[in-house]
């Protein structure tokens, strides 16, 4: 549907849930597609995913919050395939939620080194290398808790405001380098992050989607696959809700 033939993309965080889905997506594209995580055992099933569909992937083990590591995620990408022309920066984390004057110092660190800085150093890095090849696109994954507030999640909202903000003025500072950088926003999806949820919690989640029902992987991964293609040329800078209508405003 869009076409990623002969492009290389990294998609971080794609272990597993969305990223998975994303990766395998845009190799099903006909991208190249580097698969970079910190956990190498389900790294390499997503790129043996990918194989299997006959796609091409390479996988990466990264640490997100190490500026060495992802410095090294790029140059090797180049390496490997020639050139760098798209990015998913997907990788984040959840840590336990709890009122704001009661949250643990090491979570609050913790989020916003993996969600908030783990999209700045992938940036910091993608954007060089994709200047050289003449511009390319790149997608942050946010949330709709990037764009509202939710009690009892102060540290998860302030990373993924975090992440809108930065997405926003990197669009910015590189348009001119011809360089696309948006966010998706997704709602409450079915991943693992969300598989713990008690039947009443899920019951509260999806009694407050429009949609009534919650999001799967695919559908943030085909929004991330044309942001990145070029079918949205003209679209840079801009938060994606994909909810199913439960942030619209």
């Amino acid at each position: 549907m869009y076409s990623m033939d002969n492009k290389t993309v990294i998609v971080t965080g794609a272990s597993g849930g969305i990223g998975r889905e994303s990766a395998r997506r845009f190799a099903a594209e006909g991208a190249n597609v580097v698969v970079a995580d910190v956990a190498e055992e389900e790294g390499q099933e997503t790129v043996d995913l990918i194989e299997e569909d006959d796609g091409e992937a390479t996988f990466i083990q990264t640490d997100v919050s190490s500026d060495d590591d992802v410095a090294s995620m790029v140059d090797e990408t180049v390496e490997i395939y020639g050139s760098l022309d798209a990015a998913h920066n997907n990788a984040g984390i959840l840590t336990e939620m709890g009122p704001l004057t009661e949250l643990d110092e090491s979570d609050w660190d913790a989020l916003l080194d993996v969600n908030t800085k783990g999209i700045w150093l992938g940036m910091k890095h993608e954007i060089p290398a994709m200047a050289d090849n003449g511009g390319g696109s790149i997608v942050n994954t946010a949330s709709e808790a990037g764009l509202v507030g939710f009690p009892m999640a102060a540290g998860y909202v302030a990373s993924k405001h975090g992440v809108v903000g930065l997405t926003r003025t990197a669009a910015l500072e590189y348009a001119d380098d011809g360089i696309r950088i948006n966010a998706v926003c997704p709602g409450p999806i079915e991943t693992p992050m969300t598989a713990g949820l008690e039947d009443d919690q899920r019951e509260a989640e999806i009694a407050d989607i429009p949609m009534s029902r919650m999001g799967e992987p695919e559908e943030i991964a085909n929004a991330a696959v044309w942001l990145c293609s070029d079918e949205a040329s003209f679209v840079t800078g801009h938060p994606l809700s994909v909810d199913g209508g439960r942030v619209t405003d």
